[in-house]
């Protein structure tokens, strides 16, 4: 009866152990599975994105896009650095922004550099989430174009943001969709843009200026600024410094005073 009584015991105590193993085994396999998954996670997520969220800077996920359109207006002897510098920075957030460029008769169209761009017929009945005009010498001559002017009026007003450039801020002006409101423009030809719109509330001082829907630069290299502060108003600055940085490009981010008007300030 002892024997079998010992038998007994060292068959129940085997299978203890057998069972005390397997819920090792188990927990331990578990907890693998845990760690590969969390690895799996981590090498999914692209090292853009991992930066991103590190540093606080909000994108949305690709499938909850919505692309904004952007339309250009050019016409000859606009100036190349009022277009380029803008769509270098737009475009390195090319799954946000979809840029084209549209002229008033379509065809090519030439800068005062002599850059050549084939351009889309614009339409008074286009709407763009934004509408970008650019400066340049060619601005004397449209400001006295009747069709012109009605076309920036109409798009312009129908667009959700207004985006102008040195003295394309002149042209935005003609329309009268400015008056009352503060705007700046180029200080080399300041004078003839406030006349062009006498009921603006023209900033001289400001490098951009914004106001509603309407952004207005100073002149050329100043369209960049203005493109930062926009970024930055819609997406949070973060980005908007990530980008220049990415372009090696410094970035005056107060809006309020431009180095050039201090600098014509002191010489007079």
């Amino acid at each position: 009866m002892e024997d079998r009584t010992l038998v007994f015991k060292t068959q129940f105590q085997t299978m203890k152990n057998v069972l005390r193993l397997y819920l090792i085994l188990n927990l331990m396999t578990f907890s693998a599975f845990g760690q590969k998954n969390d690895q799996n996670l981590k090498e999914n997520q692209s090292p853009t994105s991992v930066k991103l969220e590190s540093k606080g800077i909000s994108t949305p996920q690709k499938n909850n896009i919505k692309m904004k359109n952007i339309g250009i207006l050019l016409f000859n002897n606009f100036e190349t650095l009022d277009v380029f510098g803008p769509v270098e920075i737009f475009g390195r957030l090319k799954d946000l922004y979809h840029i084209e460029f549209y002229s008033l008769e379509g065809g090519v169209v030439t800068s005062t550099q002599n850059v050549k761009i084939l351009t889309q017929k614009l339409s008074e009945k286009d709407q763009f989430d934004i509408f970008l005009i650019p400066g340049g010498m060619g601005t004397r001559k449209e400001v006295d174009h009747p069709e012109m002017i009605s076309t920036i009026s109409d798009i312009s007003s129908l667009s959700t943001h207004v985006l102008t450039v040195c003295t394309g801020s002149a042209l935005l002006a003609k329309t009268g969709q400015i008056n009352g409101l503060s705007a700046t423009s180029n200080k080399r030809s300041f004078d003839w843009v406030v006349s062009q719109g006498s009921k603006v509330n023209w900033i001289k001082k400001a490098r951009w200026a914004v106001d509603g829907k309407y952004y207005t630069s100073s002149g050329v290299s100043a369209g960049m600024d203005m493109t930062l502060g926009f970024i930055s108003d819609v997406h949070g600055i973060d980005l908007a410094r990530k980008i220049a940085y990415e372009i090696e490009y410094t970035w005056q981010e107060n809006k309020e005073v431009d180095e050039f008007y201090l600098q014509d300030f002191k010489q007079n």
